[in-house]
């Protein structure tokens, strides 16, 4: 078994996400992670300070 093909197995059981990771992985574009994960944590950060108590403290740091 080799790697291409745990990529591959990995992919199809993770769905959207193991794609994107085989995809990386194939495309040797791994640089693209940091980056992904940065907006979806800026995302997550955004939703939250919608509707919650901790949006004056949120919105103080930016």
């Amino acid at each position: 078994m080799g790697v291409a093909s745990a990529a591959r197995t990995t992919a199809g059981r993770l769905g959207i996400v193991g794609e994107l990771f085989a995809f990386f992985w194939a495309n040797k574009r791994w640089w693209l992670v940091p980056v992904l994960v940065a907006l979806f944590l800026f995302g997550a950060l955004i939703i939250l300070a919608q509707s919650s108590a901790i949006a004056p403290f949120i919105y103080t740091l930016f």
